[in-house]
């Protein structure tokens, strides 16, 4: 496995992954902000939580850069239509199973079923994350195939 492509180029296609969302979110087709949701985790403060989350996020995205590059170690390429594939792969099981079981764990974090007394500062996102705008599951979907197609090419030219 190439372990130096894998510290790099997972940071290079997380950053990618990132640099879209937020332009996704800046022109209006998204609310989704896993920098705040993640850093909310550990914080009240929002901005204190977005530089927080930020970190998270270059985390997670190099724990699934190693899960990518592992997978093409097995299979012996590593191509963009194979991350692509794998990106796809990735955002249905984040957006089916990940994000609903969110507000289980998360203590800001509203539940579906939280009522007027709710204290929560962030709405749930809901299956396919849909409570943060109807454009969102495209959204998630696109950056997420973004980020598998990066690292499916750059670890290819190695």
């Amino acid at each position: 496995m190439d372990w130096a492509g894998w510290a790099l180029f997972g940071l290079v296609a997380t950053a990618a992954l990132t640099a879209a969302l937020i332009t996704a979110q800046l022109a209006g087709l998204t609310r989704l902000d896993f920098p705040l949701v993640l850093g909310t985790l550990v914080t009240e403060d929002p901005d204190r939580a977005r530089v927080v989350g930020f970190f998270m996020h270059l985390c997670a995205g190099q724990g699934f850069a190693l899960g990518y590059a592992a997978t093409f170690a097995l299979l012996n390429r590593s191509t963009w239509w194979t991350g692509a594939l794998l990106g796809t792969v990735h955002v249905g099981i984040a957006l089916t199973v990940l994000l609903p079981l969110l507000p289980g764990v998360h203590p800001r974090m509203a539940s579906q079923r939280a009522g007027p007394a709710s204290t929560a500062v962030l709405e749930p996102p809901g299956l396919f994350a849909v409570n943060y705008g109807i454009q969102t599951p495209a959204v998630v979907a696109v950056v997420h195939v973004i980020y598998g197609v990066v690292l499916g090419m750059l670890l290819q030219a190695r």
